[in-house]
């Protein structure tokens, strides 16, 4: 457990003295800003085209950020050395990928709480601002995303040799995933009977963290219609008690499972030396 808070702290400094985490920052908080003060009219509450837009700003910016701080802090290591040095003390696969994670994850997560912090009170200002119920779904919208998405950074991180292969695989993952999961899913189930259709449904939306996360938010924001009726029955069950308890279990699911399957793959990796 040393081991890896030693690694986690390692990580927020490294990570908040990266240019690109500030640059992120920086291009968070001006587009939020942008689209709050052009869309929004006073205080906005729910889903409606203000907050509908904010989330796709969250998620085309986030996923992307997301993969590619992760995934280079781990291919850093092998491509500066680092790693060799490391392995070299009596440390565990586990607590070097599970200090990555929570050092990535507290220097993504401030830079997002600062970009809403900000966003939050100049629009106060201005007089056009979300209510407290919406931000908080934000924030939620965003650290699911964030968490989620550094687990999958953490295997492209393994399986890459350098940023350039971590780049590609990152950006392939996030076109996939944001940019042509729609039309993709939309094939795919087209060639499936009838009766198939919605299990598939299922599988591949829990498969899909970005889709997992923005079903949720816009349920809680009570956009859920806009889904159409046959989705809306099926993630019903968000606006249960138990609902936001199950979200989390399946969250934490997926985490474990990525940070699992990228422990396998660097250790394979340090067996080979």
């Amino acid at each position: 457990m040393s081991h890896a808070i030693h690694v986690a702290l390692r990580e927020v400094k490294i990570g908040f003295r990266n240019p690109w985490a500030y640059s992120f920052m920086a291009l968070f908080t001006v587009f939020s800003l942008a689209l709050l003060l052009i869309q929004a009219q006073n205080v906005v509450r729910g889903y409606s085209a203000a907050t509908g837009t904010m989330l796709s700003l969250i998620l085309y910016l986030l996923p992307l950020m997301t993969l590619l701080l992760g995934s280079f802090s781990l291919t850093a290591e092998k491509e500066e050395g680092s790693w060799q040095l490391l392995s070299t003390y009596p440390m565990s696969t586990f607590s070097f990928i599970s200090g990555k994670y929570a050092g990535l994850a507290v220097v993504l997560l401030t830079i997002v709480a600062f970009g809403f912090g900000v966003t939050g009170l100049l629009g106060a200002i201005a007089g056009q601002s979300f209510d407290a119920g919406t931000y908080a779904l934000f924030l939620v919208f965003s650290a699911g995303l964030i968490l989620l998405f550094l687990a999958v950074a953490l295997g492209i991180g393994t399986i890459a040799g350098n940023r350039w292969q971590a780049l590609t695989y990152a950006v392939a993952i996030w076109f996939f995933a944001i940019i042509g999961w729609q039309a993709l899913l939309i094939a795919g189930l087209g060639m499936l009977p009838y009766m198939w259709i919605k299990p598939a449904v299922t599988v591949l939306t829990f498969l899909n963290p970005a889709e997992l996360v923005r079903l949720f938010v816009v349920v809680k924001l009570g956009g859920g219609a806009v889904l159409g009726p046959e989705y809306y029955n099926w993630v019903q069950w968000i606006r249960e008690p138990s609902g936001t308890w199950a979200f989390v279990g399946i969250c934490l699911v997926w985490i474990v499972i990525s940070i699992g399957l990228a422990n396998q793959i660097w250790e394979r990796g340090r067996a080979r030396g």
